[in-house]
């Protein structure tokens, strides 16, 4: 499958319309987001704020797992070396390893199957002693893709003021991560500042699908990849709206605070495929907030059914 740049990004008739039904979705749930979707076959793509950075919290492990899947296959990595993790190594995280009492043993295939498919904190950052940040931004830049830099590993998300709060100083926490914006669109929290977190754009993160997709360079690792991301259990996000019997979603998450992520690819059963991608942050101070997930979810299905009825 080889996709044409030719509309790639280009507003046709009709589009303004539909942008503005997505945005006021967006704006309705106090959500600044960006949304992008483009047709990995005819090119066709249409968004919001593609370009804008925005922290990538777990987003990040989807070019981790690229990187120790192609070192996987360049046999510089054996998939079953045990990796030990006693009872410190532990990056805080609701799910995985992350929530083991104990010292453990895990092989190196089952770490990337942890972090990508549970989102799995520890297992991430176990993964980030094969493949340092600074490696994986080599990766990336060897592939030409220029808006996604990694610059430390998840642990570091967790040395923020506001994630040492008290869960009961959670609204504390999130009304700081909201409110410690700077004018020139840094953070007071360098974790959000996108000058010193890992971060991207929705574009850059649907040329990294794209690549993985349809980039003969990634024939050996495009089936382990997809096969992790179809397996994700964060689905509450963007799934609802998007998968259904004849569509499969394979997609990556990510939550820190205020930011709701998630990136991925729809395959339709007739052959239609879709690279999609929404990050946001939100403006409400709550952890849970349906609304919000709906929302992304909403506006993600506006693009994707105009792109797929003009392809």
């Amino acid at each position: 499958m080889r996709s044409t740049t030719a509309r790639s990004w280009v507003i046709m008739q009709g589009d303004q319309a539909v942008l503005r039904q997505a945005a006021a979705v967006l704006g309705e749930a106090g959500l600044r987001a960006s949304v992008a979707v483009k047709d990995l076959r005819s090119g066709r793509g249409l968004a919001i704020e593609a370009d804008e950075p925005y922290p990538l919290a777990s987003v990040v492990k989807l070019p981790l797992a690229l990187a120790v899947l192609r070192r996987f296959g360049d046999g510089d990595l054996d998939p079953a070396s045990p990796v030990q993790l006693d009872a410190t190594e532990r990056t805080p995280g609701p799910t995985g390893l992350s929530q083991f009492e104990h010292p453990a043993t895990v092989a190196v295939e089952d770490l990337l199957g942890l972090a990508v498919c549970a989102s799995d904190d520890t297992a991430a950052d176990a993964l980030f002693r094969f493949c340092p940040p600074e490696a994986v931004t080599a990766m990336l830049r060897e592939l030409g893709v220029t808006g996604i830099t990694v610059r430390h590993s998840i642990s570091e998300l967790h040395r923020t003021l506001a994630d040492r709060l008290a869960p009961d100083e959670m609204p504390q926490a999130l009304a700081l991560a909201i409110q410690a914006s700077t004018a020139g669109k840094g953070h007071l929290i360098p974790q959000l500042d996108v000058t010193n977190a890992n971060a991207g754009t929705a574009r850059a993160l649907i040329q990294l699908l794209e690549s993985i997709w349809c980039d003969t360079r990634f024939s050996a690792v495009k089936a382990p990849l997809r096969r992790l991301l179809g397996l994700n259990m964060m689905r509450q996000r963007l799934a609802p709206d998007l998968e259904s019997d004849d569509a499969a979603w394979h997609s990556k998450t990510g939550t820190f605070l205020h930011l709701r992520h998630e990136v991925g690819v729809l395959e339709h059963a007739d052959g239609g495929v879709f690279a999609i991608a929404v990050l946001s942050e939100s403006s409400v101070p709550a952890r849970r907030q349906p609304a919000a997930e709906q929302a992304l979810g909403r506006a993600a299905k506006l693009l994707h059914d105009r792109v797929r009825s003009a392809a």
